[in-house]
Order: C-alpha cells, then sequence, then structure tokens
C-alpha cells in the first residue's frame, strides 16, 4: 500500500512538472515564433532606428513605431492611473467596512463587469465617453479635440480593468489573518490605523501583483481601445490627442496590404515589441516584490 502511494505521488509531482515546463516552454515559443516572423525588418533596420522613428510609411518601407509605443504607454498609464486609486479603496471598503448584505449585492456586479464584451465598452465608450470629452472635458483644457483621444482610451480601458483590480485585492486583503487585525485594534488603533499600518502593510506584494496583471490586460485590449483611440498615427502631447496603440495597430492591418514589402514582418515585429515589454514588466515587477518581502518581512 505505501509503495503504491509512493508511485501516485512521484507520478503526480512529475506530472506537476511536465505542465510547468510545458507553461514555460509555451512563453518561449511564442516569444521565438514571433522573432522568427519578426526576422526579415530586423535584418533590413536596426531596433532602435525603428523604435526613435515617427515615421509610419510602409510603402516607402517607412517603419516608425515611436508614435503607437508612445500611444500604448499613455493609454495604459493613464487608464492604471484612473483605476488603481478608485479600486484600492473600493477593496479597501468591501474587506474592510461593508456589511455582508452590501457586499452580496456589489461584489456580483462588479464580476458582472468582467463578463461583458470589450466591444460592448467600446460601443459605449464612442456614445457616451467620446462625446463628454469632445464636448464636456476637452473645451475646458484645448482649443479642439475630437474626443477621440488618449483621455476616452484611457477612461474605457479603466472601466475594463475595475473587476480584475478588485478581484485580486478582495483576495489579498481576505489573506490577511483576521488575529493581525484583532491585536491592532485591542491595542487602542481605530478601524482605519489598523486598515492603513496593518491589513494595506501586510497586502503591499499583493497589490503589487494586481496591479501588473492589470498592466498585462490593459496593454493587450484591442477593442474597446481601437474604437475610441482615433487611430491616428502620430504620438500624443496630451491626453486630449488621438493615438494609436501597438495592439489597435495589429487588429486594424494584420491580412491586410501584406503585398506590401515587410509589412507583414513590421506587425510582428510590432507583437514582438509588446510581448518583449510585457515579460520585461513582470520581471522587473517580481523583482521589487522580492525586495519588497525582504524589506517589510512579509
Amino acid at each position: 500500500m505505501s509503495s503504491g502511494r509512493t508511485r501516485l505521488d512521484n507520478l503526480t509531482a512529475r506530472l506537476m512538472h511536465s505542465m510547468t515546463l510545458i507553461s514555460v516552454l509555451l512563453t518561449i515559443l511564442i516569444g521565438l515564433g514571433l522573432f522568427i516572423k519578426a526576422w526579415p525588418i530586423l535584418s533590413e533596420h536596426s531596433v532602435w532606428e525603428m523604435l526613435t522613428d515617427e515615421k509610419w510609411r510602409p510603402i516607402k518601407k517607412e517603419f516608425g513605431f515611436y508614435p503607437f509605443v508612445m500611444g500604448t504607454v499613455w493609454v495604459t498609464v493613464l487608464a492604471l492611473l484612473i483605476s488603481f486609486p478608485l479600486c484600492l479603496l473600493a477593496s479597501i471598503y468591501i474587506s474592510e467596512y461593508a456589511s455582508q448584505n452590501i457586499k452580496k449585492i456589489v461584489t456580483p456586479l462588479i464580476d458582472l463587469l468582467a463578463g461583458v464584451p470589450p466591444v460592448v465598452y467600446g460601443v459605449w465608450g464612442i456614445i457616451v465617453v467620446v462625446p463628454l470629452v469632445a464636448d464636456v472635458i476637452a473645451p475646458h483644457f484645448v482649443d479642439y479635440s475630437t474626443g477621440y483621444s488618449v483621455l476616452a482610451g484611457g477612461i474605457i480601458l479603466a472601466i475594463m480593468i475595475f473587476p480584475l483590480i478588485i478581484s485580486i485585492l478582495g483576495e489579498v486583503f481576505g489573506a490577511v489573518p483576521q488575529d493581525l487585525r484583532d491585536a491592532s485594534l485591542s491595542l487602542g488603533a481605530s478601524k482605519w490605523q489598523t486598515t492603513k499600518l496593518v491589513v494595506v502593510r501586510r497586502a503591499i506584494p499583493g497589490i503589487i501583483a494586481s496591479v501588473v496583471l492589470a498592466l498585462s490586460r490593459a496593454l493587450g485590449e484591442t477593442i474597446a481601445v481601437l474604437m475610441v483611440c482615433g487611430n491616428i498615427a502620430v504620438a500624443p502631447h496630451n491626453i486630449f490627442d488621438s493615438c494609436y496603440p501597438l495592439p489597435a495597430l495589429i487588429a486594424n492591418n494584420y491580412g491586410e496590404m501584406m503585398s506590401v514589402p515587410l509589412y507583414d514582418s513590421a506587425l510582428m515585429l510590432s507583437a514582438l515589441i509588446l510581448f518583449v515589454i510585457i515579460v520585461c514588466f513582470n520581471m522587473i515587477s517580481r523583482f521589487a516584490l522580492v525586495r519588497l518581502e525582504k524589506r517589510f518581512k512579509l
């Protein structure tokens, strides 16, 4: 009997080890496949040249990715700036202050946001957010804006990642031992002091992880952002300018104009750039998490 359990444990361990290796291998294969498809353009143009060039004219073999990279950065950073403070405060309220009746109402509604198709967010953005930006917000800051802008894309993207961040933060705060809260309260700390100095401090690695996952989701979002950003291949200078993120470039153009030399390779390079950005950010954030865990002894 003991020998049979040992064999089963070994088999299970090997199976899990194999699944882990397959997951890692898939990541490597995705990057390798994109690199191979992007090689024709990489062999003719330097990466630095393409990343810093602002001209996107495939017919003339000018492939400047700078406007697309900057468009991606502007929209993603703005979405995080809008969503993270709201999601953090909402998660703290739901986890630490809300009654069970409120949780039963709010939690399913937040989960419902996660199930809404991106194209619905895009249509809603065209109907509501774009006119709001063009007619209400922009006139206070610039002379003219069509509404199809970085701000519109950031708002839509922020709403789309709300449920992801709130869900993760809810799990993170829920994992903080109740004994820590009770000990803090017994020493005379207020509810807010306990939440700020005990719960949030303990949950710092989880909070950073939620930001990383939200960023990865935001960087890869396509349809909704494509519908409200304007898709003009010019680097934005403020949040009321139109932009053209990398995912929108791929979605808009892949399969078209493939007769243009290097066009297909250029689009694959844009996918590779997006892939590298996400991988590098995840690696850096993981390093930061390790440092924070040592610093705060979490």
